[in-house]
């Protein structure tokens, strides 16, 4: 009687800090939605993923023996605990969407692998009374297929961010791809189907499985243009989030579940909002090709290149009554965020009004610019989403795009044959003054000339952004 009592304890003391665990899962995510309480958030569900892991090393018991390899497990934590902590640490602002995709390629991963070595092991109970058609294996085998996706797919994402891999454009992969991924169902419904007495009799089954699930992962990312990398990088983000829910599902763990399914759900409306900022639905992001290193087409710039420069910049910025700031990638690169903030707010001494242009899909991953904003102390009122601050572009005195470059590009509106047709933009062109500040006329990640460049309200401020916006903030500080 003890025993069953001290068993029951146990139990509910762990079910209790996985509800407690789950909480603050939910509290963290709430709170990430602001940039003021966003690094809060981030703690808060640190903490809970620590709850749930202390707790089920002290109370988690099978066939009512106590968790073992304690020592494996606590090795495990601190390893990954020092390298997780070194990178992070280390890592530039710019290479955070890689960063991003490897953590989540390492989550896939995790799912797959727990899959692997659970599916031998089915209760042998569970398979003489329902065969292998039941929930436990289902779980197993969706958390090894779409985990690897995840984890094959990100490591592709990972190193088409950080340029080492180009686009494999070859338009018979769409096909093969819907190919294996037909594959992978009737596998899936081949194996659920067999008359077994043990699954471990299938094991060799579920290694092919692992292996196509990941060569599908590749070949999914492969052909994906460098532009919609932001709407891959958060499906592959609820691909693992699914996957770890699986994993909930299948050890009837309630903080797994819970983190899965927010990390899935989370993912899956970002991607779908992704979608909508790019005017493109999901099917069409991962069936068409779109940018990235391939060749551009479309309208191409007519006319005359006009520069400025930085004192007539400066002189044009003071003297102004609105100001709009366009952030892109090219602001990330020269690590420029504080000296572009110093700026805005050297203006707004001089009675300017500064507000900074986000569009969703600026950057390599989603919100880039927002967190190198945030980085940077802006304040969270002044970014204001492209769809929002349009309206006011033809009041705007002065437009100044830093480093931005597709997101601004008028094909996007005016060229039906462009590869980023249909998208919305910041529409930077229907300012009274413009200025481009780039150092060079290089197009943009989607390889597609800009049209904006050669515009005649354009002003062309060719330099490294960070030296650009220092000499704008000595200029501005002299007038």
């Amino acid at each position: 009687m003890n025993n069953i009592s001290q068993f029951s304890f146990g139990i509910s003391i762990l079910e209790i800090i996985y509800v407690l665990a789950s909480v603050l899962f939910i509290l963290g995510l709430k709170m990430l939605s602001h940039p003021l309480t966003a690094r809060r958030g981030n703690i808060l569900a640190a903490f809970g993923m620590g709850f749930a892991i202390i707790a089920t090393i002290l109370f988690h018991e099978k066939d009512g023996a106590p968790i073992g390899n304690i020592p494996w497990i606590l090795a495990a934590i601190v390893i990954g605990t020092i390298i997780g902590w070194i990178i992070a640490k280390k890592v530039k602002m710019t290479a955070m969407p890689q960063l991003v995709s490897f953590f989540n390629g390492m989550g896939g991963a995790a799912a797959a692998l727990i899959s692997l070595m659970e599916f031998p092991h089915v209760s042998e109970e569970l398979i003489a009374e329902h065969g292998m058609a039941n929930g436990h294996v289902l779980a197993i085998l969706l958390g090894l297929i779409i985990g690897t996706v995840s984890f094959a797919g990100s490591m592709i994402a990972f190193g088409k961010l950080d340029g080492k891999i180009g686009d494999l454009r070859i338009k018979a992969l769409r096909y093969i791809n819907m190919s294996i991924l037909a594959f992978l169902v009737v596998f899936t419904a081949f194996i659920m189907t067999r008359d077994v007495t043990a699954s471990s009799e299938l094991s060799n089954l579920v290694y092919i499985m692992f292996a196509v699930s990941a060569v599908y992962g590749v070949l999914f990312v492969f052909p994906i243009g460098g532009a919609d990398m932001p709407v891959v990088i958060s499906l592959l983000n609820s691909f693992t989030g699914v996957a770890a829910a699986m994993g909930g599902f299948l050890y009837d763990n309630q903080a797994m579940l819970t983190g899965g399914i927010l990390v899935g759900s989370a993912g899956t409306i970002l991607t779908i909002l992704m979608c909508k900022a790019m005017n493109r639905s999901l099917l069409n992001v991962i069936a068409g090709v779109f940018g990235g290193g391939g060749a551009a087409s479309g309208t191409t710039g007519t006319g005359n290149v006009k520069e400025i420069t930085l004192t007539d910049t400066a002189v044009l910025l003071s003297y102004s009554r609105k100001v709009v700031i366009v952030p892109g990638y090219g602001l990330a690169v020269a690590q420029a965020q504080h000296i572009c903030h110093e700026l805005d707010k050297l203006l707004e001494e001089k009675g300017v009004e500064v507000k900074y242009a986000i569009h969703p899909v600026a950057g390599r991953m989603p919100g880039h610019m927002n967190v190198l904003m945030a980085e940077a102390d802006v304040p969270y009122e002044k970014l204001i989403e492209s769809d929002e601050i349009n309206p006011d572009m033809p009041n705007t005195d002065v437009v100044v795009v830093i480093g931005a470059n597709d997101v601004v590009n008028p094909a996007a509106e005016d060229d039906p044959s462009s590869p980023i047709y249909g998208m919305p933009i910041v529409k930077a062109r229907e300012a009274k003054n413009i200025i481009v500040m780039k150092r060079g006329m290089g197009k943009g990640y989607a390889a597609i000339e800009n049209v904006l460049f050669y515009d005649d309200k354009t002003r062309m401020l060719f330099g490294d952004a960070k030296a650009s916006l220092q000499g704008l903030v000595n200029e501005v500080k002299d007038l």
